[in-house]
């Protein structure tokens, strides 16, 4: 089971490696919204599209509520919560299958432990019904013993370590999703991504960075 988790998670995770530079290139070189989008492909568990979606929708349905709740209502706060809701669903299917890892990572040692202490009671056992006791009536039980200690640790170590480095995995995937979620939060909210500005260039300077994906507009159809 844990060898299996293992797998999946890093077939995942090569799989969001790569929706990741698509994130960060293809994205914000399209020239429309739905093209954007598209450009992050169609597979399903997609957090990137996952929240470019979420926030076309949030922003599409700010402008379809009754004008006296509008009054009232903070867009960047609304779009913000909206954003935030697709985070958490992203972070946890993320996390879905650590709890396995960690559990067995866990317990094998003490299973091991227990097949051992099993092994050694065979070996007690057999030299307290043998007349004359000797090598033959305890290699078997202790070799058992030995095996099952090996297999406790042939299961533990490698969940704790895949526990470890897919969490690692999962911190930074977790950055990438939030920082592109404050860019589509700036783009919706002011039609343009949040840049790092030239260090060369005067931060008086209030010249507008050219964003080739066209701005957010209301009742565009995906």
């Amino acid at each position: 089971m844990s060898w299996s988790v293992i797998a999946i998670k890093c077939i995942q995770g090569a799989g969001l490696r790569k929706i990741v530079l698509r994130a960060k290139h293809r994205f914000w070189s399209e020239k429309t919204l739905p093209s954007a989008i598209e450009s992050l492909g169609n597979n399903g568990n997609n957090p990137f599209r996952e929240l470019a979606i979420a926030g076309h929708a949030a922003m599409s349905h700010e402008y379809n509520i009754e004008a006296s709740i509008s009054n009232n209502l903070d867009i960047s706060d609304w779009l913000a919560r909206c954003l935030k809701n697709s985070i958490d669903d992203s972070c946890s299917r993320l996390q879905s299958g650590l709890g396995i890892l960690a559990s067995i990572g866990s317990t094998a040692p003490f299973v091991g432990l227990l097949g051992t202490v099993w092994g050694i009671y065979h070996a007690l056992q057999s030299i307290s019904m043998a007349d004359q006791p000797d090598l033959a009536h305890i290699a078997g039980p202790v070799g058992e013993a030995l095996i099952m200690t090996a297999f406790g640790l042939f299961v533990a170590i490698p969940a704790v370590l895949g526990f470890n480095t897919i969490s690692r995995r999962n911190r930074s995937l977790q950055n990438a999703i939030a920082r592109f979620a404050h860019e589509l939060h700036a783009y919706y909210l002011t039609g343009s991504r949040i840049t790092i500005a030239d260090v060369t260039t005067p931060l008086v300077d209030e010249t507008p960075v050219p964003n080739s994906v066209q701005p957010f507009r209301a009742g565009h159809s995906m």
